[in-house]
C-alpha cells in the first residue's frame, strides 16, 4: 500500500472528495498515512496516528517509500521552521525529521492543555489555529506520548471510571452526553473542579455533579456522563 506524508502546516481531512465537504479532522505537518484510493485531485487516506480516514487534496501530501523513523514532535504551541519549500509555521503535534525522537514534553499535561487556552473552536480541528473538544484532548495527550482515538465517544471507551466528580485529578477526562445518551463532548480536568474544554473557544469552566457550569451564561452547558482516568 502506498504511504504518504503531510507537507503543509495543517491539511483538512474531509468526509468526501470536495472542498465543500465537511472537515472531519486534520493532518498536521509530518504525520503519515496510507493511501486507500484516488479520485481526480483527491486521495482517500487512513492516518497512521489514529486510524482516521478521510479525503485530502493530493497537493497537500507527498508520497513516501518508507515512513520516517526519527522524527521530532513539536511540543511548543507553534514553531517556525525552514523547509526545502520555504518557511512554515508548524503547530503543536506536528512532526519534523530529526536526529532523535522526542516523546514527551517537559511540561505537565495540564500545562500543555493550558497552552491551547483561547484557541478558537473548529469542528474537526487539531491545532491552536482551530480545534474541537476531542482534537484538544488528542493533541495534548499526543505531546505526552499517548495515542488516543480521534472522537470523544472513542476516547470514552478508554481508562478507569471514577466513582464521583470529587475524585477527579488534573489530567483526567470528563465526558458529556446528549438526551439520547450519546457521548458528544469531552474536557480535561484541572484543579479545584475546573475543566478546560473547547466550546466556542478553549476555555475554563467549573464542573459539578450535573455538568459544566458556564458562569458567563449562568447555566449548565453540558451534562456530565462520567469521568475517566487515562494516566495512572
Amino acid at each position: 500500500m502506498q504511504r504518504a506524508i503531510c507537507n503543509v502546516s495543517v491539511a483538512p481531512l474531509r468526509a468526501e472528495n470536495s472542498d465543500r465537504s465537511e472537515m472531519v479532522s486534520q493532518m498536521l505537518y509530518g504525520e503519515t498515512c496510507d493511501i486507500l484510493t484516488r479520485e481526480r485531485n483527491w486521495v482517500n487516506i487512513r492516518m497512521h496516528f489514529d486510524g482516521y480516514e478521510g479525503w485530502v487534496d493530493y497537493k497537500q501530501i507527498s508520497e513516501l517509500q518508507t515512513v520516517p523513523e526519527n522524527t521530532e514532535l513539536i511540543t511548543e504551541t507553534y514553531r517556525e521552521v525552514e523547509t526545502d519549500g520555504g518557511k512554515l509555521i508548524l503547530p503543536m503535534g506536528a512532526e519534523i525529521n530529526g536526529d532523535s525522537v522526542q516523546i514527551k514534553s517537559d511540561r505537565s499535561l495540564t500545562d500543555t492543555a493550558l497552552s491551547f487556552l483561547n484557541a478558537p473552536y473548529l469542528w474537526g480541528g487539531r491545532s491552536f489555529f482551530g480545534i474541537d473538544c476531542s482534537g484538544l484532548v488528542q493533541m495534548v495527550y499526543k505531546v505526552h506520548g499517548l495515542k488516543l482515538p480521534r472522537d470523544a465517544w472513542q476516547q470514552a471507551e478508554l481508562g478507569e471510571d471514577l466513582a464521583f466528580a470529587g475524585e477527579a485529578l488534573p489530567g483526567d477526562l470528563a465526558f458529556f452526553d446528549n438526551a439520547e445518551g450519546r457521548i458528544i463532548h469531552v474536557g480535561i480536568m484541572l484543579d479545584d473542579q475546573r475543566i478546560l474544554h473547547a466550546h466556542g473557544k478553549v476555555r475554563i469552566d467549573q464542573l459539578d455533579s450535573s455538568g459544566i457550569y458556564n458562569a458567563e451564561l449562568k447555566k449548565h452547558t453540558h451534562r456530565l456522563r462520567f469521568i475517566k482516568r487515562i494516566l495512572t
